[in-house]
């Protein structure tokens, strides 16, 4: 029964920890897009926006599923490994998009917040969850 009841606490831990880095996610993502990122997905129904959010969650997720399958047996250690290597992506990420936004023309922020479908979205969520891939792998 205590390993029960052990095994939720750590559960609790980490779920709490996985949402703070997808809210991190979130915050990012609206960040580097002009207008507010909730209003382009549920008001306007932006798929740009939705496909560039969803792909930056799914990375985290990647992210924070691998750390946590790979974890340290002391669980301190496990819980700090999730957080760092969690930012770790959430920065590469962000760099990953900055450096896209260079190496192409316009800016790449207000391109993916376009109502018309564009390929950059498809372009930036590749970015996204090949990071994460890179990340993810590097902790195993």
């Amino acid at each position: 029964m205590s390993d029960i009841v052990n095994g939720l606490g750590r559960a609790t831990a980490y779920g709490a920890l996985g949402l703070v880095l997808l809210i991190l996610g979130i915050a990012l993502v609206d960040v580097l897009t002009p207008g507010k990122l909730g209003r382009q997905i549920w008001e306007q129904r932006n798929r740009n926006a939705a496909v560039v959010l969803s792909s930056a969650l799914l990375g985290i997720g990647g992210i924070v599923f691998t750390s946590i399958w790979t974890t340290y047996q002391d669980f301190g250690k496990g819980l700090v490994s999730t957080a760092a290597f969690g930012l770790l992506g959430l920065v590469m990420m962000a760099v990953a998009f900055l450096v896209v936004d260079l190496i192409t023309p316009g800016r790449l922020g207000a391109t993916l917040v376009e109502q018309e479908p564009h390929p950059a979205v498809w372009v930036t969520a590749s970015c996204n969850l090949a990071v994460s891939a890179v990340i993810a792998a590097s902790i195993a």
